[in-house]
């Protein structure tokens, strides 16, 4: 895993995937494991992810001023996660059904953000959904090392504030990435030989994310948006036919 050939892609795809978070505020595992799953298997790649999405993840869940009031929030939802990790590493599937169940994730995620599909969760039935969300974001995470469906489109239909929104992510992705890392460790996937692909990875995005954030203003959000879910798109399509194979 510390070949030049894997470091090199391993900066790449975590370059641009820390670039798409700073434009858009998110995307980090998405792409860094989508783009990383054309040369390993999403159980490797998320391996190398955990590093990197959880200082990313923590910086942002402490930035806002909510921190508290919005774990007390939606605390179920992050037990959820924890449990459905738990189950889905019990049964975590590697070679292609991993990439298959990879592909599928990111062409649903993409297919939603595409169509603009607005949900909206009134206050009083939060306490109804938090629980099964988590443990379904959960069990996809342990599939497949991305942790966006379907926390992300949930947490969007909270009616949030866009600080406290970027916040409460940041809460639920670091608590995901937690619970990720501990499947991988429980499983052996958390190898010695993935300490100089993480922090490069880590280097590379922090770049990444700063690259984004000083074009983000010269770039409209909307335009990006498009793009970055059409490539998502193209890319889940080629995963989910490589599964296939």
């Amino acid at each position: 895993m510390d070949s030049p050939t894997i470091l090199l892609a391993t900066a790449g795809a975590f370059l641009l995937a820390g670039f798409v978070k700073g434009v858009i505020g998110l995307g980090l595992p998405t792409v860094a494991i989508g783009l990383l799953g054309l040369l390993m298997s999403p159980t490797q790649a998320a391996a190398i992810l955990v590093l990197p999405a959880l200082i990313t993840n923590v910086w942002q869940a402490a930035i806002g001023g909510h921190l508290k009031p919005l774990t007390m929030r939606i605390w179920p939802m992050l037990v959820g996660i924890c449990v459905g990790t738990a189950i889905g590493a019990a049964l975590l599937p590697n070679g292609k059904e991993a990439t298959l169940w990879l592909g599928l994730a990111l062409l649903a995620y993409s297919l939603l953000g595409l169509v603009r599909v607005e949900f909206k969760v009134a206050p009083e039935a939060e306490r109804w959904f938090n629980i099964p969300v988590g443990l379904f974001t959960g069990a996809i995470t342990a599939a497949t090392g991305v942790y966006v469906l379907p926390g992300t489109p949930y947490l969007n239909a909270l009616q949030l504030d866009r600080d406290r929104l970027v916040q409460v992510l940041g809460i639920s992705f670091t608590v995901s990435t937690i619970a990720l890392g501990v499947a991988l460790a429980q499983a052996g996937e958390m190898r010695s030989d993935l300490l100089l692909p993480s922090v490069v990875a880590l280097i590379a995005a922090l770049i990444g994310m700063w690259l984004g954030q000083v074009v983000r203003g010269l770039v409209r959000a909307e335009t990006f948006r498009l793009f970055f879910f059409v490539g998502l798109l193209a890319l889940g399509a080629h995963l989910t036919l490589a599964g296939f194979r």
